[in-house]
């Protein structure tokens, strides 16, 4: 028995089902860029510029601007070796290939189909068989196009590109984020080497006080009181050296874990901190927009936003299913690619949707505050940027006034610390003058190398505010493959 089946609808019949198609447009908002507050400059401390609107201030590689190569050697393994950098470029690459998905929906698509099955037709069926048990062979190429009438696809597409963007940005804003959190732990522990240093230092002059306190006790200058302060001053500045020791080793552990390396095996020789920091040419707040990539991330995030506005818009629509299929069918599979076994069917399938309890509206509310969380995120991204740029100039500009104060301080405790020590041995004053004279001294000495330390730090955190050498002209993660990501 041979069943065939043929719906035929006439070609001039789709004419205008496909004015409808080649007319079809996008429904929802066009993306406009959010306004976000602004300001005409930062405040510009005396001593510094303002770089001129074109061209990036600071290099790709903006470490280089502190003259360190140990440093310079780190930040290169961020890109290459760090596992939340790797995560965040693979997530871009997955966005990538659901922008390549999308674009699929704008084609039809094409299928091979074939079957084979064994029946026994009902006796009492609608159509009597008398029970007859037949084959049933089957071998088609179908088609199916849901064509893009109101610009859901295209919609989708402009979403999940704009996403692929933002994803492409997170790769750079975290990177920066991680190279500058390096460059804090790594300034953090250099000046744990000086506070070391300095500690190691004093240990070795309360060591020498506590001698001669021994000695000037044995010809009965020197009362018991001054040897036990002395030896509480000598024990409580190891104290302080061995505490330091563990700060230094949280910070190596941490540098280590930011280059993807197992921190048992890693280690950073002891290296003194330095003078000098940069002080990187400012931007005015309108270029600061176009250089930090987590602006742009934010932005980018909007435009997605704003697409799916129109892709919850389209669901209103009806919508139009063009399919047809092209085969054979036969009782027996021998013979089942005959002429006369042809079947053949084309022709439209038009749905619009009535009644769904709200859920299309409530797609369209979803959409349309997700769009306004957006713009919000978006701005407060831009005011957090003027701040943190705010907020690290004035630290890096006050500490360096500070610095200078300290130091005088701390020779000021220096010339104290001679003339006590000279009246001491000339009998003059008790030993107790000199602890504290000493003391003042190590204190001062370790906050001038504390606030050098917060000034390095601020000066890494001002560069990375104000974007690193991150240029939104460039393909977005373009900067972070030449660093080594892969």
């Amino acid at each position: 028995m041979r069943n065939t089946y043929r719906w035929f609808w006439p070609l001039p019949s789709l004419a205008p089902f496909l004015i409808l198609v080649l007319s079809g447009c996008e429904v929802g908002p066009d993306y406009v860029k959010p306004t976000s507050p602004t300001a005409s400059s930062f405040r510009v401390p005396a001593g510094w510029k303002v770089a001129s609107t074109q061209g990036t201030p600071i290099p790709a590689r903006w470490w280089t601007l502190f003259q360190d190569a140990t440093l310079d050697q780190l930040e290169v393994q961020v890109a290459q070796a760090n596992q939340t950098v790797a995560q965040q470029e693979a997530a871009w690459r997955q966005s990538q290939a659901l922008v390549r998905s999308t674009q699929a929906g704008l084609f039809p698509t094409l299928g091979l189909f074939a079957a084979e099955s064994r029946n026994r037709a009902s006796a009492n069926g609608v159509v009597l068989g008398n029970g007859l048990i037949y084959n049933n062979d089957m071998a088609a190429l179908q088609a199916n196009w849901v064509p893009d009438l109101w610009g859901s696809v295209r919609r989708s597409i402009e979403a999940n590109q704009a996403s692929a963007q933002a994803d492409a940005n997170q790769v750079a804003a975290t990177l920066l984020s991680l190279q500058s959190l390096l460059a804090v732990d790594y300034f953090q522990l250099r000046t744990d080497d000086a506070e070391s240093a300095l500690l190691t230092e004093a240990v070795k002059a309360y060591q020498k006080s506590l001698d001669l306190t021994v000695n000037r006790k044995k010809f009965g200058v020197a009362a018991d009181t001054d040897i036990l302060l002395a030896e509480n001053q000598l024990e409580t500045a190891r104290a302080q050296l061995i505490d330091v020791e563990v700060q230094r080793s949280q910070m190596e552990h941490a540098i280590a874990v930011l280059i993807g390396k197992v921190p048992s095996e890693f280690r950073l020789p002891s290296l003194p901190l330095g003078d000098g920091y940069p002080k990187p040419p400012l931007t005015i707040p309108s270029v600061l927009l176009e250089r930090r990539p987590d602006i742009a991330v934010a932005e980018r995030q909007a435009a997605s936003a704003s697409a799916n506005i129109g892709v919850a818009q389209a669901a209103f629509y009806p919508s139009l299913t063009l399919s047809g299929n092209y085969g054979y069918q036969n009782a027996a599979y021998s013979n089942l690619f005959a002429l006369p076994n042809q079947n053949w069917s084309i022709g439209p399938q038009l749905f619009q949707p009535l009644y769904d309890a709200g859920l299309r509206l409530a797609n369209l509310d979803q959409a349309r505050a997700g769009f306004d969380q957006a713009v919000a995120n978006y701005r407060q991204v831009v005011l957090t940027a003027f701040q943190n740029v705010e907020d690290n100039l004035a630290a890096e500009e006050i500490l360096t006034r500070e610095i200078v104060v300290q130091q005088r301080a701390v020779k000021a405790a220096a010339r104290t610390v001679v003339l006590t020590d000279q009246q001491y041995r000339s009998g003059t004053v008790d030993y107790l003058n000199v602890v504290i004279t000493q003391t003042a001294l190590l204190t001062g000495q370790v906050s001038e190398v504390t606030l050098r330390g917060r000034a390095f730090v601020a000066a890494a955190q001002l560069i990375a505010a104000l974007g690193g050498g991150w240029d939104s002209g460039e393909p977005p993660v373009q900067q972070t493959r030449q660093d080594g990501v892969h």
